[in-house]
């Protein structure tokens, strides 16, 4: 890991206006990007135009080998042509090359050897070369294909960058799956508001609130004012550090338990926010209650359970 980390961090200091370059080329070209090898560097290939159509940029993988058999029908004329080779040698991609020409196709590729055939013919190249493998022998492509997946990731978030493409761009390419969830809806999709909270008041004796609970199991209650502020949040954990610390609990009330003022969430937010919330702190919490902005009125409660039911997406 140490070798592939470091060979990715020389490739990165390498990248310069070449890759500026590449982006360019890119975006002057109506068309889709095809992006082509074969074998390990094929594979990567593959990832790479993923990755593309991914964040908005459309892109086709199609194998060196197939495309004189017919799949260069997938091309059409002026189509940037990404090319994926370690060697720059690569029989099936040189074959290619005078073809690419006749439809007028720019050329950019990730080769792991600038003196080579391949990268004196390609209009931008991005510097894929390795000084060693990571395997002790040496030559199993493992340095090569993370550095060539590094740098087709780079120039993935550049194109991102170029046309200011957002959080909400890539969820609406992703309907489906926990990312593509996480990023399309919104808290008020999922959280828990009216009857299916436990409610509370500051003065409410803590068994009211435990039977409250008991009743509605979504791991808290809120405790408001007379106005719908929320005050406080009362969680299970809360229940049994009070249980803990005190030998009779029966004088207790929701204010003297409750945690105020807790971490809240807009139900304008997006699930990710709301994980995010959840998530990136010393101490992660479960349940976030959610807090209308300009009024400060509690309109109800999500949980972590709720942000991972996959099934409603």
């Amino acid at each position: 890991m140490d070798v592939e980390a470091s060979a990715i961090s020389l490739a990165a200091r390498r990248l310069g206006e070449n890759l500026c370059q590449a982006v360019e080329l890119i975006l002057d070209r109506p068309g889709k990007v095809v992006v082509t090898g074969v074998g390990k560097s094929g594979q990567v290939a593959q990832k790479l135009a993923a990755t593309l159509c991914s964040t908005g940029i459309s892109a086709v993988f199609m194998h060196a080998g197939d495309a004189v058999h017919g799949d260069l029908g997938v091309l059409a004329p002026g189509d940037p042509c990404l090319l994926v080779s370690k060697s720059g040698a690569t029989a099936e991609l040189i074959r290619l090359v005078p073809v690419l020409r006749q439809v007028q196709s720019p050329l950019i590729g990730i080769i792991g050897d600038a003196n080579s055939p391949l990268a004196r013919d390609v209009d931008v190249l991005l510097d894929a070369s390795v000084s060693r493998e990571a395997d002790p022998e040496n030559p199993v492509p493992t340095a090569s294909t993370a550095v060539a997946m590094a740098l087709g990731d780079a120039l993935a978030v550049a194109l991102m960058h170029a046309r200011n493409f957002t959080a909400d761009d890539f969820g609406r390419n992703h309907p489906g799956g926990q990312l593509g969830r996480n990023l399309r809806l919104q808290v008020k999709a999922a959280m828990h508001c009216g009857e299916e909270v436990a409610w509370a008041h500051r003065d409410d004796s803590l068994k009211a609130v435990v039977i409250a609970m008991t009743r509605r199991p979504v791991g808290a209650a809120c405790v408001v004012g007379e106005d719908g502020r929320l005050e406080g949040l009362i969680t299970d954990g809360d229940l049994r550090r009070a249980l803990e610390t005190h030998d009779d609990i029966r004088s207790l009330r929701a204010a003297d338990v409750m945690t105020g003022p807790p971490v809240v969430v807009s139900p304008e937010a997006r699930l990710a926010d709301a994980l995010a919330l959840m998530e990136n702190r010393p101490r992660q919490i479960s349940v976030l209650p959610v807090v209308e902005p300009a009024s400060g009125r509690c309109l109800g409660l999500l949980r972590l359970h709720d942000i991972y039911q996959v099934g409603n997406a």
